[in-house]
């Protein structure tokens, strides 16, 4: 039996379209990282990108279980000295919905030059209005 390997051209791209509103932070991150990837698909190939466009609507409406609302934590450093800055879940998700998102599934990607190719594929809004209706998504629970 031959293994074919497809190239990115050959693919066939699909848009999916998920409403986040009520589902899991994590669970839902993994359904993104692995439709971004192109895992869903038979002609999967770790070191190309396969994978499909995503967009996530309702972002401000995730949540959580268990006390993480107030307990996870985001860092960043600032690059000075003594620069490190902190945020709680429930402080970022007031402030930046589609931040928390693209955290969790980048942090699902591979850590390379693939990650940063497959994260461009995800469109996050905080509320219901998206400019992608011309794609015509195919909507995903």
């Amino acid at each position: 039996m031959k293994t074919t390997a497809l190239r990115t051209q050959d693919i066939e791209q699909k848009w999916y379209l998920i409403d986040c509103s009520g589902q899991t932070l994590g669970r839902l991150s993994v359904k993104v990282a692995n439709i971004l990837r192109g895992k869903n698909k038979p002609e999967f190939t770790p070191n190309a990108d396969v994978g499909d466009f995503v967009v996530l609507v309702n972002a401000k409406n995730l949540k959580v279980t268990g006390s993480k609302n107030e307990d996870k934590i985001y860092y960043r450093h600032t690059g000075y000295p003594g620069g490190i800055k902190q945020i709680n879940f429930k402080d970022l998700l007031d402030r930046d919905p589609e931040k928390v998102l693209k955290l969790a599934v980048k942090g699902m990607l591979p850590k390379n030059k693939l990650n940063r190719q497959v994260i461009k594929k995800l469109k996050v809004y905080a509320g219901e209005d998206h400019p992608h209706e011309a794609q015509k998504p195919e909507v995903l629970n």
